[in-house]
């Protein structure tokens, strides 16, 4: 048995340890090349964050926070996140009510209380203190991340002209990540007229100061050629520079690349390497890959037994195509202990999401009533998210 090459299907988005915004719904849309990459988003603000204790409990934040929340409070918090104040058309200079923070920065440590109060869904928190240190001077991390608040619309309305202003100010501090937003913007079209050669000359500013996310949309821009020249080598060039930040899209997509020799010299070995990289930084499609070069040995020694490992990641990661080709390995015994039951239960759930199989589907017609009874209901739990 020789596993296919994986049709790739779309990403749902750029994962990367870059934080999503809620620009990226229409931004990936304006950017699908032939592997389909979205478009990576604004980073946040390259300092740690404080490790605070809010007196009251933080409302669920829009996106999943990096930090662990808080110890629950007993208070429901009013600076509720994405929610507009019923004054909100002429904001006061600081919004919200004010929370006192015990300071508890590490002796000669300097956390970032504004990101923090962001990350734990103090939206309004994380303005008011971002507002400060702006006014106080040329700090280009509170800036970025009032405009990110404003393109948001976390905890203040959404408001792309100031959303603008706040990253341009921030640009001109020499703020990578708002370069990166303003590209994004420009691109989109959002605030902004959309300008596809504009936005690459901004990607390629905050890219050539080393922002991860920025040079991985560039290479995008240069592989798709639509108002750019198509440029593959080029891409190449900047989705390595983005490789190295541990974009794991970008070390996907260059993978992908020297896999078939587009616009580099042909290196399974490499593609390899950046496929493995990217599927232990979670990239579910790299994981499939990786899987099918380990049972074929293209690129890696041949190991059914890692391969098979791989492909159970990716299935209980959702991925149809992995659970397929786990269920395969099941129902033969290769690389994992045969048990065709398992097998049917992977098989009808990769089946409930379009993805058939007639060896399998023969596997389970010959399983005893009981059997099939118990892989059907398995896989009906698992659909439901109850495994």
């Amino acid at each position: 048995m020789t596993m296919a090459s994986v049709q790739r299907p779309p990403l749902a988005g750029a994962r990367g340890r870059e934080r999503l915004s809620v620009l990226g719904t229409a931004v990936a849309l304006v950017l699908a090349c032939a592997f389909s990459p979205a478009l990576a988003q604004t980073p946040p603000p390259q300092q740690k964050p404080a490790a605070e204790q809010p007196a009251a409990k933080p409302a669920k934040p829009a996106t999943k926070p990096a930090a662990k929340p808080a110890p629950k409070p007993a208070d429901k918090p009013s600076d509720k996140p994405g929610a507009a104040r019923a004054d909100s058309r002429t904001p006061p200079p600081l919004l919200g009510p004010q929370i006192s923070y015990p300071s508890n920065d590490t002796p000669g440590g300097s956390g970032d209380l504004a990101y923090g109060a962001y990350q734990r869904g103090y939206y309004l928190t994380a303005f008011n203190e971002a507002l400060k240190r702006a006014r106080a001077g040329s700090d280009q991390a509170a800036m970025t991340l009032l405009g990110d608040l404003y393109a948001s619309g976390y905890g203040v309305p959404l408001d792309f002209a100031k959303a603008i202003d706040w990253y341009r100010k921030a640009a001109a501090a020499g703020s990578p990540g708002a370069l990166l937003a303003l590209g994004n913007l420009t691109l989109a079209g959002q605030g902004l007229k959309q300008d596809e050669a504009e936005a690459a000359r901004l990607l390629r500013a905050a890219a050539e100061k080393g922002n991860g996310a920025a040079a991985y949309n560039l290479g995008l821009l240069y592989l798709q050629g639509r108002k750019i020249p198509k440029e593959p080598g080029e891409a190449a060039r900047w989705f390595e520079v983005a490789a190295g930040k541990d974009i794991e899209d970008a070390q996907y997509a260059l993978a992908v690349l020297l896999k078939e020799g587009n616009g580099v010299e042909k290196d399974l070995a490499a593609s390899a390497r950046l496929m493995a990289s990217a599927a232990r930084l979670g990239h579910i499609t790299a994981q499939v890959e990786i899987a099918i070069m380990q049972f074929n040995g293209v690129g890696v020694p041949k190991d059914e037994a890692a391969a098979a490992a791989m492909f159970r990641k990716a299935a209980l990661g959702g991925n149809a195509i992995a659970q397929n080709r786990y269920a395969r390995l099941l129902a033969t015994g290769r690389g994992v202990s045969q048990d065709k039951l398992q097998a049917a239960a992977w098989h009808l759930l990769a089946k409930r999401r379009g993805l058939g199989d007639p060896m399998l589907d023969e596997v389970v017609s010959q399983l005893p009533a009981a059997e099939r009874k118990k892989a059907e209901t398995q896989a009906a739990r698992w659909e439901a998210g109850r495994a």
